[in-house]
């Protein structure tokens, strides 16, 4: 029976995300995460039955700690003063995403991939979707935007895209390359950014 210590599970899902960051699903084995997390041999199999299964404490992971960024980028982000608000909000929300949260992305991309094969990894992932969009909907809701709900698919769509792009670029990407990039998917998703004054 699989063991229940929270404190080393966790420790050994935080290992498996930076292995999946650094390289990539083919270097993940139970072997590289205990050496990783600096926990003996055999520890990773105590908890973790099979590979499949690391890679699904991965995925539940990296979704925990995207609620958690996106929860920690609504309390300390103040857009109410700004003329275009969502603008606003999804330029923070790539800028955290190329710096702070760079290795938790490149993971979910690696983990993503993988899943087309893995039905198990695929279910575990797929709550990561539906909070993008629940969340992004209470964010509009709490900025008094009115972005019609059949724009959101859109608009994290387009999100997802730059996303990826700016994750995986080669290089620092500056504040005002995000701020471009959130502009365009406000206006791509929306037509215009709903809190801008008329032109």
């Amino acid at each position: 029976m699989p063991r229940t210590n929270p404190g080393r599970r966790a420790a050994l899902a935080d290992a498996a995300v930076a292995l999946l960051a650094t390289d990539g699903v083919h270097g993940l084995t139970h072997r590289t995460v205990e050496r990783a997390a600096g926990l003996p041999a055999g520890t990773a199999a105590n908890y973790v039955r099979s590979r499949e299964e690391l890679l699904v404490a991965a995925a539940e992971r990296v979704v925990d700690q995207h609620l958690a960024a996106m929860r920690r980028i609504d309390r300390t982000l103040d857009v109410s003063g700004s003329p275009e608000p969502l603008t606003e909000l999804l330029a923070a929300s790539l800028e955290d995403a190329v710096t702070t949260s760079r290795e938790r992305y490149l993971a979910i991309f690696e983990l993503q991939l993988e899943a087309r094969r893995r039905p198990a990894l695929a279910t575990a992932l797929a709550r990561l979707g539906s909070v993008a969009t629940a969340f992004t909907a209470d964010e509009h809701a709490t900025l008094g935007l009115d972005v019609p709900p059949d724009a959101i698919p859109l608009l994290v769509t387009l999100y997802g895209g730059a996303l990826f792009s700016l994750v995986n670029a080669p290089g620092d990407v500056d504040r005002e390359t995000t701020r471009r990039l959130a502009r365009a998917i406000v206006r791509g998703a929306l037509g215009a950014d709903p809190s801008a004054p008329p032109t």
